[in-house]
């Protein structure tokens, strides 16, 4: 059994770690609820870009985007979204690990793969594990901002113009609620047409200005452009929120460990009292012998 200046020195170490733990609890939980803030008032603008791009494609049925035109799929590029930080338990691993099984069943199917990342995560995570990355984004914060994506989603776009890639998947993780977080791909490029049909068959058409084209393919870049903003924001949600419950847990199980500890301690400096008074009895008996 270790000392009791042992383990008094790992009770104060633990607590010390327990402090700096729930400090960190305190702090995700409060910009958790910023970027579920800065989530829901992004939602709203997707969703209306969405319905004026739906509405513009409608009214002009005889053109059709390149962003829209479905290609057989022989190179696949993914917009894979993670954390610049660690300490969020398990949520860039479990968005890899699924990654890694679509990646490993496509390229089985003879298809090439490129990467467009976002996050120090998934830089270091496809440092490790190689690949081609097309563009890559890192320490947008707190707040992120849709001018810091827009260099990196053109390059992933102006590839799918150019015939380097087939389609675009973005990889993300899904904010369900505070305990929960879905690592999520989608397609997001060609984009599905005839989305809400029903909705426009009596929607209303604009007055054009220089073109109803020019302005829908100015309106489409912003639409992916938002999407893979919401996405963003979405992943920031989740990883603050995943922060908070894995702090919560660090903190909880530190508090464990100092009750054992302190258990321990309490039996070690037991037995040493007892030593000592029998070693005082023993010395006594000793000399009045």
């Amino acid at each position: 059994m270790a000392g009791a200046k042992e383990i008094r020195t790992k009770i104060a170490s633990v607590k010390s770690t327990q402090k700096i733990t729930r400090a960190m609890e305190m702090v995700a939980a409060a910009k958790m609820r910023k970027a579920q803030d800065r989530m829901g008032q992004s939602r709203p603008y997707a969703d209306k870009m969405r319905q004026i791009v739906g509405h513009v494609a409608s009214a002009n049925p005889e053109y059709t985007h390149d962003f829209m035109k479905t290609r057989e799929v022989k190179k696949i590029g993914y917009i894979i979204v993670s954390s610049d930080r660690g300490l969020c338990g398990g949520l860039n691993t479990n968005l890899f690990r699924r990654l890694v099984r679509d990646i490993k069943a496509l390229r089985e199917s003879g298809n090439e793969i490129k990467y467009c990342l976002v996050g120090n995560k998934a830089l270091g995570f496809f440092r490790r594990v190689g690949g081609e990355v097309l563009a890559q984004v890192t320490h947008l914060g707190d707040q992120p901002h849709v001018e810091d994506l827009v260099g990196t989603i053109k390059v992933m776009l102006d590839a799918f113009s150019n015939g380097e890639v087939d389609e675009i998947r973005l990889a993300y993780n899904t904010f369900v609620n505070t305990m929960t977080q879905e690592p999520t791909i989608s397609k997001l490029v060609p984009l599905a047409a005839g989305e809400d049909e029903d909705e426009l068959k009596h929607h209303w058409d604009y007055i054009y200005e220089p073109g109803s084209r020019e302005v829908l393919d100015a309106l489409l870049v912003r639409y992916i452009e938002s999407i893979a903003y919401q996405a963003v924001v979405e992943n920031a949600a989740c990883e603050q929120s995943a922060r908070m419950v894995a702090m919560k847990a660090a903190t909880d199980n530190a508090g464990n460990m100092i009750d054992e500890l302190q258990l321990i301690y309490n039996k070690a400096r037991q037995a040493a009292i007892t030593q000592e008074i029998s070693e005082i009895v023993g010395g006594a008996a000793a000399v009045s012998g």
